[in-house]
């Protein structure tokens, strides 16, 4: 089970909501968003449960923001839009589950982040690519093959984006846990 202190939670929070802040607002068409990875992240290293109600406020609050102050498209703000709750629950509670399978840096360790980042990823997906295509009111044919049409069209981005922001993630994470060993053992 992988456990920070209270003091490094409330600092590796602060960093993802501004990761979150700077990404999802969309005032730089630069940086892809990594909101996504933000919540699977806020799972891993955050163990209260209310962090995940605190992060979901912020996206919608950006989103708010960006929307009525920075003239971002409204287009994604439809009916589905609630669906983000499960969807980003989802990301969430894979990366809750990975903390708990959390090992040390091992090839099983690896091998269980893979497993959570896809799983979450395609529950994620799903949930909110099925939600706006269902209920966004954008679609007049909702048929089954466009939408396995448009998942395989999209969700490989989404992946990417994703894993790309996890990378970075996972290269800090253990950069500080290479710097923090000797500290631990030389006490």
């Amino acid at each position: 089970m992988f456990a920070l202190s209270t003091k490094n939670q409330w600092l590796v929070g602060s960093v993802l909501l501004a990761a979150m802040l700077i990404t999802r607002a969309h005032v730089t068409d630069h940086l892809l968003d990594a909101s996504w990875a933000v919540f699977f992240l806020a799972g891993f290293y955050l163990r209260n449960a209310l962090a995940f109600g605190v992060f979901m406020a912020t996206a919608v609050a950006i989103d708010y923001v960006a929307i009525t102050k920075f003239g971002v498209s409204d287009f994604c703000v439809s009916q589905a839009y609630v669906a983000l709750v499960p969807a980003y629950g989802a990301l969430y509670v894979a990366g809750r589950w990975f903390a708990g399978q959390y090992q040390g840096e091992t090839l099983a360790t690896l091998g269980k982040l893979m497993l959570a980042v896809v799983v979450g990823f395609a529950v994620s997906e799903v949930i909110s690519s099925g939600s706006f295509y269902a209920f966004s009111g954008t679609f007049a044919d909702i048929n089954l093959q466009e939408f396995a049409g448009r998942l395989m069209k999209y969700a490989p981005h989404g992946l990417y984006v994703m894993s790309l922001y996890l990378a970075i993630a996972t290269l800090l994470h253990l950069a500080i846990s290479m710097v923090n060993r000797p500290l631990a053992h030389g006490k």
